[in-house]
């Protein structure tokens, strides 16, 4: 009976398995031989000290943190968690540098989205102190020596932050799947540093764009020279070639454009000759060329008819000669969509112009959508509307400072996730859960179910502060709270709602939005022999009635199990056999038996769950014989290559 082991995953072997499959020619046992993998790249090797690098103090050591494995559990906390039994959504209290670490092994690669909105680096909020962590911490002890202002008079001032970024957003790289997308709302003070980091982290090449959003009017004052009235949101992709940056519904102003219809439905007309950039013959002379209209009917041809009798050139109104947005070959394939129409060009009425028609739907029916543009200036990313939806769920706006509108949540979530497949959202600087909020109301406006995964550390709050007066003893009260009021809001609306607006399919009930959530909160292991703070040998561990720490739960030791097995995400249900409690999961595909007094008659009702894996408490057995005989009754009715046998 093989036995677990308390890591997470191990990123240096998943990195040789990476390299391996590509040049399997360079490993060796389990390493890579770079000798063989240069000659393989040839004249693509760069001398490091001829290539452009980006260097800081502490570098080294934050990629060191981002690979160092953690043998750190999440305890499961269902007194302070909403509809814990049906919920498939987290809040994580803890630091979330382990904490990603902590969660990889079931998350690696399956992160849909990632919206974070990390310390700006102003000289007055926390950065994350990242010295305590190891796999032998007492998280509980030293969690609170985990942050610290960072004063812009410190040497390290701009290294202090870019030591906390970097380890965070390259594990938070390998979360992403391929298709999948980061957004990170930041300002000027470390703007440059982001892109530079995350050019390396992400590949320059996977840098989709920068928003800018006016997310303060009235212009921030604490600028000596200028007032800022602008934030940003970088977005990266985890691959350019294989993310989906959609567009977003068109509002009602654009909406209102498609005043004319046919039989293929509501269109506008769009000129199509060349605006702006490229817009002159000599730009692209093959586009200039003349089209032909039957001024009876607006059809368009290529070729002179007596039919089609009138000559149209793209020319300005100034009569420089310019060229259309369509070649030949595009105009022969779309040309029913084009219309000649006579304009007053000049004071006559004599001249005519050429127009596509842009159609409301596509061909399949479906809206489109409109490109999202990068600057946001409408009034829904003014940071005053995120206070004004704290005042309305908690009646005082200062409960939380700097929160962010749920509206750039959800426009930025429209963009990457549709649902469909219940997308995960992850948030690791979560603050006021405002993407929590977000993702629910999208949930409920588009009838879809996105997940969202929250975390955030236990800061505490000031005694002099709001949330401290209303009670909230950490922005995590704070954050759990806010999801807990958000939900119910939600679902008030949607009830009051449901008579007049048709927001949900036919099979689409608002109760069953889901609101809930998960609290767990970041600890050291559960499992005494896995603490890499101490000590254990076979002999001494003899000696121990229990593998589990004193005041670890069942379920405590249940949830560690799933995180270091990577099946974290699966639902866990707990049965009795016996009398006595197993833990089921994924539909019984992994059971948890962590009884003491073990016996074949427990093996035998294990057997009818028809399990794949099994992991038994080792101390639980009277001997070596009961053991073995459990093992061996299970590979024999379960088949030996179709059932893995684990202890702990």
């Amino acid at each position: 009976m093989d036995k677990m082991d308390g890591n997470g995953l191990e990123i240096i072997e998943v990195n040789i398995k990476r390299l391996a499959d590509s040049f399997p020619e360079c490993a060796r046992d389990g390493k890579i031989d770079f000798d063989i993998l240069k000659k393989l790249i040839g004249e693509e090797v760069i001398a490091s000290d001829d290539s452009y690098k980006f260097v800081w103090t502490g570098k080294n050591t934050s990629i060191k943190q981002a690979i160092a494995p953690s043998t750190n559990t999440l305890l499961p906390i269902p007194e302070l968690s909403k509809n814990w039994d049906s919920t498939k959504n987290i809040y994580i209290e803890g630091d979330n540098l382990e904490v990603l670490k902590v969660i990889s092994k079931t998350y690696h690669c399956k992160i849909k989205m990632i919206y974070i909105d990390p310390p700006y680096n102003t000289g007055h909020d926390f950065i994350y102190n990242d010295n305590f962590v190891s796999s032998s911490s007492d998280y509980l002890t030293e969690s609170n020596q985990t942050l610290k202002t960072n004063p812009n008079s410190s040497g390290r001032f701009h290294t202090n932050w870019l030591n906390m970024m970097y380890p965070r957003l390259k594990i938070a790289r390998d979360l992403l799947r391929e298709d999948g997308a980061i957004f990170i709302s930041i300002d000027d003070n470390e703007l440059q540093n982001l892109l530079k980091i995350c050019d390396e982290i992400f590949g320059e090449n996977n840098r989709i764009g920068l928003i800018t959003l006016l997310s303060n009017p009235r212009g921030s004052q604490n600028s000596d020279h200028l007032s800022y009235v602008h934030e940003y949101v970088v977005i990266y992709a985890k691959d350019e070639d294989e993310v989906d940056i959609s567009g977003i519904s068109k509002s009602d102003d654009i909406v209102d454009e498609y005043n004319q219809e046919d039989e293929k439905g509501k269109y506008r007309l769009l000129g199509l000759r060349k605006r702006g950039g490229a817009w002159r013959k000599e730009d692209r002379p093959l586009m200039h060329y003349p089209i032909y209209v039957n001024p009876q009917n607006g059809k368009c041809s290529l070729t002179r008819t007596s039919e089609f009798s009138v000559e149209v050139i793209p020319a300005r109104p100034t009569g420089e000669l310019g060229r259309w947005c369509w070649g030949k070959a595009k105009f022969e394939l779309e040309k029913d969509k084009l219309i000649g129409k006579p304009i007053n060009r000049n004071g006559s009425d004599d001249a005519w112009d050429i127009f596509r028609k842009d159609y409301l739907t596509s061909e399949n029916g479906e809206e489109k959508t409109s490109k999202v543009k990068t600057i946001w200036e409408e009034k829904e990313t003014n940071y005053q509307n995120a206070k004004n939806e704290i005042k309305a769920l908690f009646g005082d706006s200062e409960i939380f400072d700097f929160p962010k509108p749920t509206y750039i949540v959800k426009k930025l979530a429209s963009m990457i996730t549709n649902g469909d497949n219940e997308d995960i959202v992850l948030d690791f600087f979560s603050g006021s859960a405002t993407t929590a909020d977000a993702v629910m109301q999208l949930n409920a406006l588009d009838s879809t179910n996105r997940r969202f995964i929250l975390v955030q550390i236990p800061e505490t709050t000031k005694e002099k502060s709001q949330a401290f007066k209303h009670g909230f003893k950490t922005i995590c009260e704070v954050g759990e709270e806010r999801i807990r009021r958000a939900g119910d809001k939600i679902v008030a609306d949607l009830e009051a709602e449901k008579e007049k607006i048709d927001l949900f399919s036919e099979t689409k009930d608002p109760s069953s939005c889901d609101i809930g959530f998960k609290v767990f909160r970041l600890d050291s292991t559960s499992i005494i022999p896995w603490d890499g703070s101490k000590q254990y040998d076979e002999s001494n561990l003899l000696n121990l009635n229990d593998v589990f720490k004193e005041g670890r739960t069942k379920l405590d030791v249940a949830y560690e199990v799933m995180l270091k097995y990577g099946v974290f995400d699966k639902q866990l249900e707990e049965k009795k056999i016996n009398g006595k409690d197993v833990f089921c999961v994924d539909n019984d595909s992994l059971v948890i038996f962590l009884e003491d007094e073990i016996n074949m008659d427990d093996v035998k009702e294990i057997i009818k769950l028809n399990p794949t894996t099994v992991v038994f408490k080792e101390s639980g057995f009277a001997d070596d014989n009961v053991k073995m005989n459990a093992e061996y009754t299970l590979r024999h009715y379960l088949g030996e290559d179709q059932i893995k046998v684990l202890c702990i």
